[in-house]
């Protein structure tokens, strides 16, 4: 008699059943876990964006209208127009985008490196003026559809405001960009910045 009070040959019967039970033939186990896969949904596509600024490599023709005082109830818009050059950095995974208009209130020079993350496979669009000397934070996004959409946290006149900077109508040969702001958490916008780019002759979507 072994302990517990079980005869050896039961012993070994029961054993036996839960060695079988807990280690399933090898086609059932095959089986089911075809089963499991099959019934698994499949994750969504990643789609890979470091291509998606080539388009605008070149020199365009700008339009730009800046609203004058922006979250004040200004409707008073500023005019400029000039020229945007843009260039491929690092093969593609990023570029480098140089702004230069002039209009009745003066002169503006922009700077903006465009950084792909290949991890997150999103954008970081870095802004700075000939003014400022320093980058702005970066706003982060993705093109979707054809359109890209980007946003950020900053501060202005001393108030915490959310930033969208959109890229739309997109074509060979034109595009458009859209900055606003929102001061009460984005539920709503207000439209500051709008820029026409218009691809000037001669000028291609190869890197320099």
């Amino acid at each position: 008699m072994n302990p517990r009070g079980c005869p050896r040959s039961y012993l070994f019967v029961l054993v036996s059943l839960l060695a079988i039970a807990w280690n399933p033939l090898p086609g059932l186990a095959q089986s089911n876990s075809g089963a499991s896969t099959a019934s698994r949904p499949p994750g969504p596509s990643q789609r890979d964006g470091q291509r998606d600024f080539d388009f605008e490599i070149g020199t365009w023709k700008t339009r730009l209208s800046r609203l004058q005082n922006p979250l004040s109830g200004s409707t008073t818009w500023l005019k400029y127009e000039g020229t945007t050059v843009v260039r491929k950095v690092w093969n593609g995974r990023a570029n480098l985008v140089e702004l230069d208009v002039d209009g009745p209130a003066g002169r503006v020079e922009g700077l903006s490196l465009r950084l792909y993350n290949p991890q997150s496979r999103q954008w970081s669009l870095n802004f700075s003026n000939s003014r400022g000397g320093t980058l702005s934070a970066p706003s982060i996004g993705e093109f979707r559809g054809g359109r890209g959409e980007f946003y950020s946290q900053e501060s202005f006149n001393d108030r915490a405001i959310y930033v969208r900077f959109v890229v739309s109508t997109i074509t060979p040969d034109s595009l458009r960009f859209e900055q606003s702001f929102s001061d009460d958490g984005g539920k709503t916008w207000e439209v500051n910045w709008m820029a026409i780019d218009t691809r000037m002759k001669d000028s291609t979507a190869r890197s320099p």
